[in-house]
């Protein structure tokens, strides 16, 4: 079987418009902090399946005939790896640590993705993406320094212990879902990167149904605001970070290489800070400048070792 080919410019782009819909993911449990992590999972996805079902309804007769078995149990795997767990773990992770420590962890998913991605044949080489490497970690210690050190708050520490182990059981969620998910995107050439990505909505709403009675039967009471207040922004999130967004990353998974696209998560950690500083209506510190600098560089460089990297090989 041929290498699929590569569009980095294009894949740029849509790797850049889903972090933009999933830094919004950061500030939910903020604005809505009187709902569990699974409360916030099961409406999200119970959002997520609906507009999926909606949106499949027409072509579901063709659907059903090129989807095999052996995709539906991919699916699963995948929407409770990559949707439900990551989702309940990173929501704990803002509860107990905040949102600066959960997307800083969860930032570092580009360095994961890119190890793994770097096995795989005829992938650029590890030692050539040691720069950007560096690079994008360094912006993650000046993020973190600044946070810690400088401006480190107050809260209980152990609370937020279990707030980093929270984050770091999402980062390994996710990093196992961004891998498996591009491996079987490139196995899959019926299916549409939209259509995978509204069948995994379909296959995480199935499985929020499941959750559902359990969690909002052992819910505590809430009125009637924050129920609207709930389900208005679940169908923010849903519709923007999940219909739309995962559909602009499995296209970034097709035309991008993993080494590459693994990174693009970078720019989810960039978009939370954004929307971080809107919400607490600030400017960035200096520091925090230079390591938004240092990610966008680190991310910038490594496009353009893979740009020729694909040129050479084509």
């Amino acid at each position: 079987m041929s290498p699929r080919p590569h569009n980095i410019p294009l894949g740029i782009l849509a790797g850049i418009g889903a972090g933009a819909f999933w830094g919004g993911v950061f500030l939910l449990p903020k604005v809505l902090p009187e709902f569990s992590p699974f409360e916030l999972t099961v409406g999200r996805y119970l959002i997520y399946g609906l507009v999926s079902l909606a949106l499949l309804a027409p072509q579901w007769r063709r659907i059903r005939r090129v989807v095999t078995n052996a995709d539906w149990l991919a699916l699963v795997r995948l929407s409770m790896l990559g949707n439900i767990v990551y989702y309940v773990f990173l929501v704990e992770a803002i509860h107990l640590g905040g949102v600066a420590i959960a997307s800083l962890i969860v930032g570092l998913i580009p360095v994961v993705v890119t190890l793994v991605g770097s096995r795989d044949h005829g992938a650029i080489s590890l030692r050539s993406l040691v720069g950007p490497l560096l690079v994008i970690a360094v912006g993650m210690v000046l993020i973190n320094y600044d946070l810690f050190v400088i401006e480190p708050g107050g809260g209980d520490p152990w609370l937020k212990l279990v707030g980093v182990l929270c984050a770091v059981v999402a980062l390994g969620c996710w990093s196992a879902y961004a891998v498996g998910n591009a491996r079987w995107l490139g196995k899959v050439h019926d299916i549409s990167s939209q259509d995978w990505s509204l069948l995994t909505g379909l296959v995480t709403g199935a499985l929020a149904v499941i959750l559902a009675i359990p969690v909002f039967m052992l819910s505590p009471p809430h009125d009637g605001s924050a129920w609207m207040n709930f389900w208005i922004g679940n169908a923010v999130i849903a519709i923007g970070a999940s219909v739309i967004a995962n559909g602009l990353w499995n296209a970034a998974s097709r035309l991008l290489p993993l080494t590459l696209s693994g990174q693009m998560i970078i720019f989810e950690t960039l978009f939370a800070l954004l929307y971080g500083f809107l919400f607490e209506q600030r400017f960035p510190r200096p520091l925090e400048m230079l390591a938004i600098a240092a990610l966008i560089i680190g991310v910038t460089w490594s496009a353009r070792l893979h740009r020729g990297h694909v040129a050479q090989h084509q």
